[in-house]
């Protein structure tokens, strides 16, 4: 994949529950990771006492977190409204020439600030509540 621009990542919320994607707000810096738990089974009899893992097991979850500034007071109040209703809702993830990254997930953490010159910002966390999907670009 050759460099990209990172605004063209964007992150998209379900916002009416049936399949309507929207671009929240206006995202100056946005992130996505991936982490699994590992299930360690070393036992007596592993060869030379190294760890042993079990395969396709433990728990794998995703974390997206953004901030930027609001585009409109309805993406504010959406939001507001998942964070204080601990609303799970379908989000996505595009990343340019290399897919769409696509689950449930629940604001976990939302935080305001701003400076007395300047515009309010935010930043937020989400956490996956299922499973996460892959489509290739």
């Amino acid at each position: 994949m050759a460099a990209q621009k990172g605004k063209d990542l964007l992150l998209k919320v379900d916002s009416d529950g049936v399949g309507t994607f929207t671009t929240i707000a206006g995202l100056r810096a946005r992130a996505i990771s991936f982490n699994a738990e590992s299930v360690d089974i070393t036992h007596a009899e592993s060869a030379g006492q190294w760890r042993e893992l079990l395969a396709g097991a433990g728990v794998r979850r995703a974390a997206l977190s953004g901030s930027g500034i609001f585009r409109d007071q309805a993406s504010d109040e959406t939001v507001r409204g998942y964070f204080f209703n601990g609303t799970i809702r379908d989000w996505q993830v595009i990343i340019p020439d290399f897919g769409a990254i696509q689950g449930l997930f629940q604001i976990a953490a939302l935080e305001f600030s701003g400076e007395h010159d300047g515009e309010v910002t935010f930043d937020m966390s989400l956490e996956s509540a299922g499973e996460i999907t892959f489509v290739a670009a």
